[in-house]
């Protein structure tokens, strides 16, 4: 029987989130922490002010390192009232069971009564700035066994953007890294997670997506268990070029009520999304895990209005018309 070096994939994962948590922290004003508590159990978040060792709360992760009864555990990190973001959380789980929980068998009913391992790192951002887009990321891993056969494994992950007021050249630079992310594995790895991610960052029920996609992949397997984990690593390495840029870009433009109320009214098309229709969430919420953690991925303020729409000809009606629309933002790029 074939065998998977699960360790592999954690040290990566383990490291990315430092790496990422570093960059957020840099960017945002701060410094980077020298050291990480890793791997030690507590029943009470370590947290002094909003980062342990922070010489500005501001400018701090704080880390939470938790167990899960049923099996595994692991590390968030929150960024919260910052300079640049207003909340910023980077999570690191690595979680096993004995049966799978159903949204993870819905898609693929053999699997179900295997044991599982799920690991991941998911970041959420949300900036202060309405300028600044919303962002989300992850990459993850999904293996499930049982005895006398061999494991079934898939990576996942993408990354997306959520602006609210949009910039054409925001919207190309982010879609040229994420193609850059993709060209070395597959000549239609981008155009295929591309479609994926606006597929699957949609709001039915509005009838909407809920920013200018990116990649989404899931259940990805191809050719071999080195080629997919390099692609995966590919994805997580591109993040930080493909987002960072835009948020020092944009970060400084003068805004006022007006253009944070609309901020905080497009927030809750976020919430809706993931409390409805992300597999994430649901997965994380139906196998027992860290509910802070979950949720952590929710911005700390939003509102909501009955039956509003934009002004026509607004700031806020060009992200309807331009934005919240599939499009192929290369194709914008040439022309």
């Amino acid at each position: 029987m074939k065998s998977i070096d699960v360790n592999v994939v954690k040290n990566y994962l383990l490291t990315l989130q430092d790496s990422l948590c570093a960059a957020l922290e840099q960017e945002d004003g701060g410094v980077a922490q020298e050291k990480w508590y890793r791997d030690v159990p507590v029943t009470e978040p370590r947290m002094q002010g909003a980062g342990y060792g922070a010489k500005d709360a501001k400018q701090k992760f704080r880390e939470d390192a938790w167990d899960r009864p049923e099996g595994g555990g692991g590390r968030s990190r929150v960024l919260a009232d910052g300079n640049v973001f207003e909340q910023a959380g980077v999570n690191f789980s690595h979680v096993h069971g004995k049966h799978l929980p159903p949204s993870a068998s819905a898609h693929r009913p053999e699997l179900a009564g295997r044991s599982f391992q799920a690991l991941g790192v998911s970041l959420v951002i949300h900036p202060r700035n309405p300028y600044v887009p919303t962002s989300h990321y992850n990459v993850r891993f999904f293996m499930a066994e049982k005895s006398g056969a061999d494991p079934v494994w898939w990576f996942g992950g993408g990354f997306d953007l959520t602006p609210y007021y949009g910039f054409e050249e925001d919207a190309v630079h982010w879609h040229r890294t994420a193609k850059a992310a993709c060209d070395p594995f597959g000549p239609d790895y981008y155009a295929r997670f591309k479609k994926w991610c606006d597929e699957y960052f949609f709001l039915k029920h509005r009838n909407e997506p809920r920013g200018i996609g990116g990649l989404f992949f899931d259940d990805f397997s191809e050719k071999s268990f080195d080629h997919a984990f390099s692609f995966m690593r590919s994805v997580g390495d591109h993040f930080v070029p493909a987002y960072l840029p835009i948020v020092q870009k944009r970060k400084a433009t003068p805004y006022g009520e007006r253009e944070r109320d609309f901020q905080l009214y497009r927030r809750g098309r976020y919430v809706e999304f993931n409390l409805v229709y992300d597999r994430g969430t649901l997965f994380g919420l139906q196998s027992g895990g860290r509910t802070e953690s979950i949720l952590m991925s929710l911005p700390p303020l939003v509102k909501w209005r009955y039956h509003w729409t934009p002004p026509p000809g607004s700031p806020e009606a060009k992200l309807y018309e331009i934005f919240l629309k599939p499009r192929d933002w290369l194709a914008t790029e040439a022309t």
